[in-house]
């Protein structure tokens, strides 16, 4: 029988025991409502007519006529509602005493007793037929009490048992089924499911085990492949060179090659498996590499000797859902001493070419002086020429050799608290010249209450002073640069904000590389290192620094450094 079949037929029982509950107190309601009307209409009225004759025979001394008159109507009722035995007859006596009653013209004692006597048997042939009709109702009352209870308390038995076994009956499979799901979920692959029921609950028992089977098999004939796959999967890791740690969603450290164990210098058993924050309280390389703040190059004393790597983390995603993620560390030692080898060459060979560049500029400045002789105008084009590309040489080598200093870290800072004004005002006298040259006009916008500044003042200005310079040199002649500070809750920021013609949003991002010009503005007075220390020597200093620029509107180059304390 199929569990459809079975819950329609359950309602259809209970729905049963409702109807024959219902019929049986309709029917025994019914049947003393008709006992009880059929007293009313025999026996009562009976009763009733009869009163009214023997009150009519109490008023014939009075008013002969009117007494007549309403016994005969009473007689006459009485004559249509004769229901019981012995009424009959004494009603008939009643008849021919009145009819007597009437002929005589004087009321006579023996025939008004005559004929209370024949009414006084009316009405008691009606009161034992009520008191009859009243042990009749009464047990026929008393039997529907009996049946309606009998019946209701089966009904309630059997309804109460229905009630608590069948949810049972449905509930129990689903019960056991959820038990069953949530073991195969756990990878419990031998759960069963065991109904006796050749119902749905039969069929789903059956699939489910079929389904638990074979996810059993599958597991089992998958395992060896897996382990292989595993196995092989460690090795590659381990065959990496450079130091890997993966790690799943929840930061539990899945697994570290030979090189990471060895830098975090960790055996295996005391990582796998475990919180990375756990961890990292006792491991302080480990909790710089979980940090996500932390992405600069790092320095690890290996064997004595200092080794620099950088951090990689590499997502790892499955069905585009990310699952993971891999910390790589690679080494550049390497690399870090090929950059210090140039750092330190570029160094010597700058400090090399300045004396005879410094000599040969001294050299050209005594050729102008007209005491050693008068040159031609020809001449004098050739000096000058040689001017310019000397002093563009010592400016490239004193770039050159401050960019050295940056990177071999030897560059020399002294942050103190300076007044802004004095930052401003040396840089203003440097470029001053090369500004009426280019008929350049500098605009200034400084509030007059400023606070000083914690910066080095001589770097501070350089940059200032670069800014300026490459400000005037891309602006058209006529135009005017502007020049202005503008002070936050900790910080004053300086800008200068030139007419030019602007840069490339594709290029804003690469102009503080080293020896990077934007396309288009090459100039033979600019080497390309200007911006790029600039930079270093502002965040050396724990500032920062960058750019505002639109094709064709100019560009707005700034520097923020923090408010002395």
């Amino acid at each position: 029988m199929r569990l459809k079949t079975k819950i329609t037929l359950g309602v259809l029982f209970l729905y049963f025991m409702l109807l024959l509950v219902s019929v049986l107190g309709y029917y025994y309601l019914t049947n003393l409502n008709v006992k009880a009307r059929t007293i009313l209409q025999d026996n009562y009225e009976s009763l009733e007519y009869s009163k009214n004759m023997l009150i009519a025979l109490d008023t014939l001394n009075a008013d002969r006529s009117s007494g007549l008159q309403t016994f005969e109507q009473q007689l006459h009722r009485q004559e249509t509602n004769i229901t019981e035995y012995g009424e009959g007859s004494a009603t008939v006596q009643v008849r021919r005493a009145f009819e007597q009653l009437k002929k005589d013209s004087a009321v006579s004692q023996q025939e008004l007793q005559a004929i209370r006597k024949s009414i006084y048997v009316i009405m008691d042939a009606n009161m034992q037929a009520i008191v009859g009709k009243h042990e009749s109702v009464k047990k026929t009352a008393n039997n529907a009490l009996l049946y309606i209870a009998v019946i209701s308390g089966v009904c309630f038995l059997l309804g109460f048992t229905f009630v608590y076994n069948f949810p049972g009956y449905v509930a129990n499979p689903i019960r056991e089924l959820t038990i069953g799901i949530k073991g195969i979920a756990d990878k419990k692959y031998s759960q069963r499911l065991h109904f006796k029921s050749a119902d749905e609950f039969g069929e789903l028992a059956t699939a489910f085990n079929t389904m638990a089977q074979r996810l059993d098999d599958y597991e089992h004939s998958n395992l060896a492949r897996i382990m292989f796959e595993k196995q092989r999967a460690e090795a590659v890791i381990s065959s990496l060179k450079d130091a890997t740690i993966g790690f799943d969603t929840r930061n539990i450290i899945l697994f570290a090659n030979t090189p990471a164990l060895q830098l975090l210098n960790m055996p295996e058993q005391a990582l796998i498996g475990k919180p990375a924050q756990e961890v990292a309280k006792y491991n302080d390389l480990l909790s710089f590499l979980v940090n996500p703040q932390n992405t600069g190059p790092l320095k690890i004393v290996v064997d004595g000797k200092e080794c620099f790597f950088t951090k990689e983390l590499v997502d790892i995603d499955y069905a585009n859902e990310r699952i993971g993620y891999i910390i790589v560390l690679k080494n550049i030692t390497s690399f870090r001493e090929q950059d210090l080898a140039k750092t330190h060459f570029i160094a010597t060979v700058s400090h090399e070419l300045k004396t005879p560049l410094a000599s040969s500029d001294f050299s050209l400045k005594l050729l102008e002086d007209e005491r050693i002789g008068h040159l031609t105008s020809e001449q004098h084009e050739l000096v000058e020429s040689l001017k310019q590309d000397n002093l563009r040489m010592i400016k490239i080598v004193s770039e050159l050799l401050n960019l050295s200093q940056v990177e071999s870290g030897n560059i020399q800072l002294q942050p103190q608290p300076v007044a802004p004004a004095q930052v401003l005002e040396y840089a203003l006298d440097t470029v001053r010249k090369q500004a009426a040259q280019k008929q350049v006009n500098i605009q200034t916008r400084i509030p007059e209450q400023l606070p000083s500044i914690q910066a080095d003042v001589e770097k501070t200005a350089w940059v200032l002073v670069n800014l300026l310079t490459n400000a005037i040199r891309y602006s058209p002649a006529g135009s005017a640069v502007q020049l202005a500070i503008a002070q936050t809750a900790d910080t004053l920021t300086f800008s200068v904000q030139d007419e030019g013609k602007g840069i490339p949003a594709a290029f804003r991002e690469k102009i503080f590389e080293r020896f990077y010009q934007v396309p288009g503005t090459h100039s033979q007075k600019s080497s390309g290192l200007g911006l790029a220390i600039a930079r270093e020597f502002i965040e050396a200093q724990g500032g920062t620094i960058g750019v505002e620029s639109e094709e064709g509107k100019g560009s707005l180059f700034y520097f923020s450094l923090p408010v002395a304390v």
